[in-house]
């Protein structure tokens, strides 16, 4: 994997600016890098601009933070007329990841469209992007990894193809592999958008598809308590409660993602195998019981297999794989443990 930094063009970078508005002390870096990789599943090296959030103190140690494949760059917004960001409970001055004490690096996603005509993009490809502008912006050794859900995926694709850039691991509701039950629900959710794509209805399709992702998302103790009222009947028909929430979520799901790149990073997913023997960092482990999408079994194989030091914490939530968004109060005090130092 080499980089080199190029000037990128206006219609691909945002502008650089200081977070002025709250914190003048802390620092934005919200832009792009050209950086050169080779994509797993093609067989040239390409050029790919990196979108790239980096704020924070300045020269204090950086900690990557990435999401699930919906989740952007923008994890916190330090701009009080920005919306806020992915996981703004968690990122801030004084929060569990302390702006105070550290900078925060998170990218968007790259997909098979960012290298022109590569097959699949993996979790292999998200480590490599992020290694290169690590070197890049003159990083060099990033203090710590803290990656959810498909965040954790390549979180582990980069501990194991750059061990000597990376301090330790923080995974959240991630494994060295996606477990075929997760896999086959994903694959019916791909099948639906491409039959969508195929009849002329993407959006429509697309937004199905949520709705069915959003019951692998959720616990069964969640879905029970919110969802418990009678069906109303309206419009012709009988509308359960469960199908309001489900339809809201599709919508704004469309709003936001388009059909291929949900197809690309669903699919990057399915494809992530790591080995864990290959991992030598200490590693955080944090598994939900009610996560249907990745059992804790699944953590707990990952956690024997790690080389480096691994401790698993297990939190109770009605919330399954959600947790990571949802528990602020349990996580916090883990994530402060697993980034003591910085």
């Amino acid at each position: 994997m080499s980089s080199q930094p190029q000037p990128v063009s206006p219609a691909v970078s945002d502008s650089v600016a200081a977070a002025g508005a709250m914190r003048p002390d802390l620092t934005t870096q919200r832009s792009a890098r050209r950086v050169t990789l080779t994509p797993k599943y093609g067989s040239t090296p390409r050029e790919v601009d990196v979108r790239y959030l980096w704020c924070g103190a300045p020269d204090a140690p950086t900690v990557i933070v990435q999401g699930g494949i919906s989740a952007t760059r923008d994890v916190v917004a330090l701009d009080s007329e920005s919306a806020a960001g992915w996981w703004q409970d968690q990122v801030g001055a004084g929060r569990p990841v302390d702006l105070d004490r550290c900078r925060v690096l998170s990218i968007d996603w790259i997909t098979p469209a960012d290298f022109g005509d590569v097959q699949a993009v993996s979790s292999e490809d998200q480590a490599d992007a992020l290694a290169a502008l690590v070197d890049a912006l003159g990083i060099g050794r990033v203090h710590a990894f803290i990656g959810s859900s498909y965040g954790a995926m390549a979180a582990l694709a980069f501990a194991a193809r750059h061990p000597y850039a990376l301090g330790r691991l923080v995974l959240l509701a991630g494994a060295h592999r996606p477990h075929p039950l997760a896999t086959a629900q994903r694959s019916v959710q791909r099948g639906i958008v491409r039959l969508g794509q195929d009849c002329g209805q993407p959006e429509q399709a697309l937004a199905l598809a949520r709705q069915l992702a959003m019951t692998t998302y959720r616990g069964s103790e969640e879905f029970a308590k919110r969802f418990a009222a009678a069906p109303e009947f309206r419009e012709g028909r009988f509308h359960f409660p469960v199908e309001d929430y489900l339809e809201h979520a599709g919508r704004r799901f469309v709003e936001r993602f388009d059909v291929e790149r949900f197809l690309a990073l669903s699919e990057s997913i399915d494809l992530h195998d790591v080995q864990p023997e290959q991992i030598a960092a200490p590693s955080t482990l944090i598994g939900f019981p009610s996560d249907r999408l990745v059992p804790l079994a699944d953590l707990c194989e990952l956690q024997r297999r790690l080389h480096g030091p691994a401790t698993l914490e297990v939190v109770e939530s009605p919330y399954g794989h959600d947790a990571f968004l949802k528990e602020t109060d349990r996580l916090a005090p883990l994530l402060r443990e697993a980034l003591a130092g910085c």
